[in-house]
């Protein structure tokens, strides 16, 4: 029992560290285009994310329920130790697409690891494959294009509306809409993804025993799972605020308020229907309806196609490590502690190779190559705006 409860431990720890990579991870689906447009300073950008996140922790639990009682079978045998292995593979996932600046979907590695897991160790009956198709695959697919269209429009209304006014005036007026849509952004986001670590956290306990099958999530768990989440936010993904802000087009304040509005519309829609989607993947979509919609319609495909081949790689790419996570812990307590030092070794190997080229807040809407190290994703020539599609 002693065992159980200090894996459950280690367990909960884990799953707030996730939630931690989810925060600097995703930043850049609310602030990037205020960042890159000027409507907010980095540094108070992410702090206006990173609060209002925690407050969108507490508005639902629709989504935190499809984790702990939709996605897999709480009573097929799912052990705290299969929760553990599949959160290693989500976070692991999450720093290489991090170091290299790709927008990728950390729900997506989170679902991808707790399915490979589940997998491995309990079998195909402990994954509840109707609910990845309507909750997860579906969502994955339509959210992007539905947020990319809508804010198509929304952007080419906008033009049409202030085609006679002051370019000045319009500007001042659509940042001062950019921090209003971002903030609905950052709280949409905490009303989706901190849940998502609530349906983790509250899948262990019923793994433990500690709380029955069914139930929601306990205060504490709603509680830490949105100071995590709210903390990782204003950590700063400053690389992946980088490629959205800069490397999928241009944009001017009518397209990320346009950008923006689409998408924290589509989030609050899905949340509240307890789909789990990607908020990368919505926020994306809204850049690049945006994007087509500017004055030049231009959109660097390049990056937009990178992204996509992180998108489909993402499932599959958390599952495997979570399901080789799993072969570990099945061999006991010797297995949990290798696991844990591979986690441990990997993050701080990860996290090394970042310094060597360090992006934030003082240089992420300065350089003009999206993503880092040795390859850059692509190049955006700052004075003659995006590179045609």
């Amino acid at each position: 029992m002693e065992h159980i409860s200090f894996l459950v431990t280690v367990v909960i720890i884990t799953a707030l560290a996730f939630d931690f990579t989810n925060g600097f991870h995703d930043t850049a689906n609310a602030m990037a285009t205020s960042i890159a447009t000027g409507a907010l300073r980095p540094k108070v950008a992410v702090a206006i994310s990173g609060v209002l996140n925690l407050a969108g922790a507490f508005l639902s639990v629709a989504v935190a329920k499809t984790i702990s009682g939709g996605l897999v079978d709480e009573k097929a045998g799912i052990r705290p130790a299969v929760v553990f292995a599949a959160l290693i593979g989500a976070i692991i996932w999450n720093l290489v697409t991090w170091l290299r600046g790709i927008p990728s979907s950390s729900s997506h590695a989170l679902y991808g690891g707790l399915i490979g897991a589940t997998l491995v160790s309990v079998g195909m009956h402990g994954v509840h494959f109707d609910v990845v198709v309507t909750k997860i695959l579906i969502p994955a697919a339509a959210s992007p294009i539905v947020a990319g269209v809508a804010a198509w429009g929304a952007t080419k209304i906008a033009y049409r509306t202030t085609a006679k006014g002051s370019e000045n005036v319009n500007t001042k007026g659509f940042k001062a809409g950019q921090i209003a849509s971002a903030s609905l952004v950052s709280l949409a986001h905490g009303t989706n993804d901190a849940q998502k670590t609530m349906g983790v956290i509250t899948l262990t306990l019923v793994a433990a025993g500690a709380v029955a099958p069914g139930s929601n999530p306990p205060t504490w768990v709603i509680v830490s799972s949105g100071l995590a989440i709210a903390l990782g936010t204003y950590i700063g993904g400053w690389r992946i605020i980088r490629t959205l802000g800069k490397g999928i087009a241009e944009i001017e304040a009518p397209q990320g308020f346009a950008a923006q509005t689409a998408s924290a519309t589509v989030i609050l829609t899905s949340s509240h229907m307890g789909f789990g989607l990607s908020t990368t993947q919505v926020c994306s979509g809204g850049i690049m309806g945006a994007g087509k919609a500017g004055r030049t319609g231009r959109v660097n495909w390049s990056t937009v196609r990178k992204m996509a081949y992180a998108w489909g790689l993402t499932l599959p790419a958390a599952g495997l490590l979570g399901g080789g996570g799993a072969l570990l812990v099945d061999r006991g307590a010797v297995g949990e502690v290798l696991l844990a030092l591979i986690g441990v070794g990997a993050s701080v190997w990860i996290y090394l190779l970042s310094r060597r080229q360090r992006i934030d807040a003082g240089n992420v809407v300065d350089a003009t190559t999206v993503g880092d190290g040795p390859t850059p994703l692509t190049t955006v020539p700052a004075a003659t705006g995006p590179i045609a599609a």
